[in-house]
Order: structure tokens, then C-alpha cells, then sequence
């Protein structure tokens, strides 16, 4: 099979995530069938995928003719089985449990037709083990989309262990089609290329609360200028209990060194995740916090986020995770608010900058996630 043999696309779980890459799929030129398990969660995504389009009609982004030319395509659906049966790429998007995924995988391989691919939007959970329920484990593909999918770029293209040349290639062919930024993983590794980067930087912050120093606000105030949402803020706003099993994650699969601290567990027991429960290391019974600037901290800066980025970074590349540091950089430029990666970013700042800041984090906290790779002290990687 080609992309080009690809017309129609089933979407598997109508929430966020599923109802925005659904949308995207529309605009893509595909048609699409939206599934969940109750008809109010299809309801929910198809009003879902209607409010994104009023906005891009009302913006100008879609013409009337497009706006219901791709609604036209659009078909909701509650019972598996019909939604995948004449199917020739599934995409999954339902919560992140390796055995409900299994489960459903185990579904779609007994219903799709045999040349159909599967896809999961998986943010971290194994590729190799969701193929392993079915029995094309070489048509089983990872295909991560950012939050909201609508609107973020970056898909992260994920191979298993036994994927197939061919499934990654459709997937890429797929993702390019539909207006995004696919990247390869070439290696089914936790976190796969956005979220293993960034994890270092969270345990940073981690290890801050513990040491009680600098507090939140000091650390924001030091980072609001030159961002859009300081460190800590985001953390809130994503939710506080999203990070610490994201820690969690990670200390199991990865390094215990990313077990969380005490001092972040504590507002899981607290019940105070951040935005969504109205108070986190910020209050937002008002609205968006006023981080005061006056307080920034001057124990750290942006370069010692930099260089924890370009040190993980590093090891994606080491282990074969990625094969290009443009690919790399490609992902982080994509998947977030940055417009470098950290790759162009340690050739503008300079290898040697980095490594300072890098040894400073490490001397404070001597973990070894926080350690110098060789290629980071060699300082040779160009973009």
C-alpha cells in the first residue's frame, strides 16, 4: 500500500485529542469517521470539530465551500466494528493505559481490513508493546500529535520493533498531507524525541522544590521576559499531576533519577494541581498569575535550560532515537513555543557556555541525567 491508496481515516476516541486530529484529517482531504464509546463523546467531539472550523471560517482560513465540503466527509459512530471495517489508516486516541490500549488494538486488528495501518497518539506508552495485541505488528505505528492537535505541527512518527519501512513511510506521507511537521523516531524509546528532551528540565524543577530555593515566582520572574509561560506557570497550567506521572514515567523506564521529590507530591496530596483546580505554586482564582519580575532569581538562566536540552538531546542521538540533529531540532522547534532547537541553539550560545551551566546544575544536583555526554564535552554537533 501507498498513501495515495489512503481515503479514509478512522478516529478512535473523540476527546481532545482525538476530535482535533480528526479535523485536521478533514482539512487534509480525507474522509473520516469519528468513534467513542458513548454517543455523547461523539457528540462531544463532532461539536468539537465544528467549533474549530467556525473559527477558521470566520478567520478566513476555510471558505464556505471547504467548511462544508469537509463536514460533508465526516461520519460519527459509536460501534467499533462498522467504524474500521473499510478503513485503510486507524488512528487511536484514547487514555494513555497500556492495557485498554492493547485492548483496543487486539479490536481493530480483528475488524480493519488487512492492508489497513494502525496508528497510536500515544504521548510516552511503548509502540512495541501495543503491536504485540495485534497480529500485523509491521502495520503498528506511533503517531504523536501535540496539544491542541489542530493548531500544533509537530507528529512524531514512531517505528516499533517490528514496524515496517512502509508504515512509517505512509504515516510520514499522511502527516505531510494534512499541513504537518512529521518527524521519524526511529527507535521505540520513552518519551520519544519532544518529551525525552524536555524531561530534564522537569526534574530540574523537581529538585528546586526540594531544595526550597528559589521559590516558584523567583524562578518564573528570572524566565517571564523571554517566554510565553515561565517554567513553573506551564506546569500549572498543564497540571501538576500531569507532570509528576510524566516523573514517574520516566523513573520507571528510563533513570530513577526522575523519581519525583517529595516537595512536588505534595500538591498531588494537596489536591492543588494548578489551573484546573483554581491553585498550584500559583493562585488562578482570578485569571493568569502576576508573576512580580522584580523577584527574578539569579541562581539560574535561560543557558542552564538550554544546555539540559542539548545534553538529553545528545542521548537521543547517541541511542539511535533520532539519526539527524536536524530531525531533532525540527521536533523541539514544532512541538512547542521555541523557534530554535537545541542543537542551533548551542551553535549560536557556544558548546563550551553550555557545558559551564550544565556542570553548575550538576553541582548543585549530582544526578546522572544531569551529567556531560561525550558528545556534549566534545561540542561538535552542527546544524
Amino acid at each position: 500500500m501507498k498513501s495515495e491508496d489512503v481515503k479514509k481515516i478512522a478516529m478512535i476516541g473523540a476527546g481532545d485529542m482525538g476530535h482535533g486530529i480528526a479535523a485536521s484529517c478533514l482539512l487534509g482531504g480525507y474522509t473520516v469517521v469519528l468513534r467513542d464509546i458513548e454517543q455523547r463523546f461523539v457528540d462531544k467531539g463532532m461539536a468539537g470539530i465544528k467549533a474549530s472550523f467556525d473559527k477558521f471560517k470566520e478567520k478566513g482560513k476555510v471558505t464556505p465551500e471547504a467548511y462544508n465540503d469537509a463536514l460533508a466527509r465526516l461520519t460519527p459512530m459509536v460501534d467499533l466494528q462498522t467504524a474500521v471495517k473499510d478503513a485503510d489508516f486507524i488512528i487511536e486516541a484514547v487514555p494513555e493505559k497500556l492495557e485498554l490500549k492493547r485492548s483496543v488494538f487486539a479490536d481493530l486488528d480483528k475488524f480493519a481490513p488487512k492492508h489497513a495501518i494502525l496508528a497510536s497518539n500515544t504521548s510516552n506508552i511503548s509502540i512495541t508493546d501495543i503491536a504485540s495485541a495485534t497480529q500485523r505488528p509491521e502495520k503498528v505505528i506511533g503517531y504523536h500529535f501535540f496539544n491542541p492537535a489542530i493548531l500544533m505541527k509537530l507528529v512524531e512518527v514512531i517505528k516499533g520493533g517490528k514496524t515496517s519501512d512502509e508504515s512509517i513511510q505512509i504515516g510520514y506521507d499522511i502527516a505531510k498531507k494534512i499541513k504537518k511537521v512529521p518527524v521519524i523516531v526511529r527507535k521505540d524509546s520513552p518519551g520519544f524525541i519532544y518529551n525525552r528532551v524536555n524531561e530534564p528540565t522537569l526534574l530540574l524543577l523537581s529538585k528546586i522544590l526540594e531544595a526550597g530555593h528559589p521559590t516558584p515566582e523567583e524562578f518564573d520572574a528570572a524566565f517571564k521576559p523571554i517566554m510565553a509561560m515561565a517554567p513553573f506557570e506551564l506546569l500549572d497550567y498543564v497540571g501538576i499531576d500531569v507532570a509528576v506521572h510524566g516523573l514517574e514515567y520516566f523513573a520507571q523506564v528510563l533513570s530513577k533519577d526522575y523519581k519525583p521529590s517529595d516537595a512536588i507530591e505534595s500538591y498531588l496530596k494537596s489536591g492543588n494541581l494548578g489551573k484546573k483546580t483554581g491553585k498550584g505554586f500559583y493562585d488562578w482564582s482570578k485569571g493568569r498569575p502576576a508573576i512580580d519580575l522584580a523577584k527574578a532569581t539569579k541562581e539560574f538562566d535561560l543557558n542552564h535550560l538550554v544546555a539540559l536540552q542539548v545534553n538529553e538531546a545528545t542521548k537521543v542521538l547517541e541511542e539511535g532515537v533520532a539519526d539527524d540533529p536536524k530531525e531533532i531540532d525540527l521536533a523541539m522547534a514544532n512541538g512547542g513555543g521555541s523557534p530554535f532547537g537545541p542543537f542551533a541553539l548551542a551553535q549560536g550560545i557556544g558548546y563550551p557556555v553550555l557545558l559551564v551551566k550544565l556542570e553548575e546544575v550538576y553541582k548543585k544536583f549530582p544526578l546522572d541525567i544531569f551529567k556531560a555526554t561525550k558528545m556534549m564535552k566534545e561540542g561538535k554537533i552542527k546544524v
